[in-house]
């Protein structure tokens, strides 16, 4: 599962059921600190007048989280540990969670405008 730390946040619970019935999954956290394609839309659409984006201090420690489950947790902040990390994540039986630390402002693409088409995407 590859998700947003924003979006993760929303579903964070789901670490109960995964590791209640032992679930291997592995979550992959694209932490860059805000609620990443809002974010992004304000940048690019509204000329980075950023609005209730930020996530700042208000995100937790996801290692501890995952831990406080009863799942294991990785913390990555070099690109060089980004394929060790992976590799053992899947060599666990169980769920994992791996909190990838990004570039705050890196932005995810292709991506449609509002109301516009697959010929207007950008990216």
């Amino acid at each position: 599962c590859i998700d947003g730390d924003g979006s993760f946040q929303m579903n964070i619970q789901e670490l109960a059921t995964a590791v209640c019935y032992h679930i291997p999954v592995k979550v992959a956290i694209i932490n860059n600190g805000y609620h990443g394609m809002v974010r992004q839309w304000q940048q690019i659409f509204y000329k980075s007048r950023y609005s209730e984006s930020y996530l700042g201090s208000g995100n937790p420690d996801f290692v501890k989280v995952a831990e406080g489950y009863g799942a294991q947790g990785f913390c990555i902040t070099d690109p060089r540990d980004v394929r060790p990390s992976l590799e053992k994540a899947i060599e666990i039986d169980g769920p994992v969670l791996l909190d990838f630390r990004v570039v705050a402002e890196e932005n995810v693409y292709p991506m449609i405008p509002s109301g516009g088409t697959i010929e207007q995407m950008i990216g």
